[in-house]
């Protein structure tokens, strides 16, 4: 029980808490209210890092934390991706890194589980954390866009990220396929 409730796991569980919070804030007409959901967006990507470098510092890792920091990272992400093509922040071409991103996370995490039934663990990769800092900060920007009544620069600025991080994505993807590969 005592590695349950140590301060990186319920940094992740607060992470995952405000999830239906930020989502719910997303679709207000209110711009200030969509700035504080871009706010608590910035916060809960913040804590992604924190909630780690916390755990081994305090020497506080845990399989719950292991389990449960991956999925709030792609619940926050798939989530707020979602919301953004329905309030058509993300739309048009745009909706393509989008869904690539989407695609990707759900393909890595079913060979992740079929790669833990062979006993065979696979590492979170640099590029697959570089991947998830650009996915955050891309939508980070939408947001703030938004919240800024869709400000060009902003808007503009976000999609440019989104594409990047959706290349970034593609790369960690085939990365990760071709190390799963030499273990079929």
């Amino acid at each position: 029980m005592a590695k349950i409730y140590t301060i990186p796991n319920i940094i992740t569980f607060v992470r995952i808490i405000l999830i239906p919070i930020i989502l719910y804030l997303l679709f207000s007409d209110n711009s200030k209210v969509v700035l504080i959901a871009g706010l608590l967006f910035i916060v809960s990507s913040i804590s992604d890092y924190f909630d780690g470098y916390l755990a081994r510092t305090l020497n506080q890792s845990s399989k719950l934390g292991t389990l449960l920091d991956p999925i709030a990272d792609k619940l926050l992400i798939a989530a707020v991706i979602i919301v953004l093509i329905d309030t058509r922040v993300i739309a048009d071409i745009h909706v393509i890194p989008a869904i690539i991103i989407l695609l990707r996370e759900i393909a890595i995490s079913g060979l992740r589980e079929f790669l833990a039934k062979l006993n065979t663990d696979m590492p979170v990769s640099k590029l697959a954390k570089y991947k998830t800092t650009f996915q955050m900060v891309s939508l980070s920007i939408l947001i703030i866009g938004l919240g800024f009544e869709l400000n060009d620069f902003l808007w503009n600025l976000g999609l440019v990220t989104l594409w990047l991080a959706a290349i970034i994505t593609l790369l960690s993807g085939y990365n990760y396929v071709a190390k799963g590969l030499k273990h079929i």
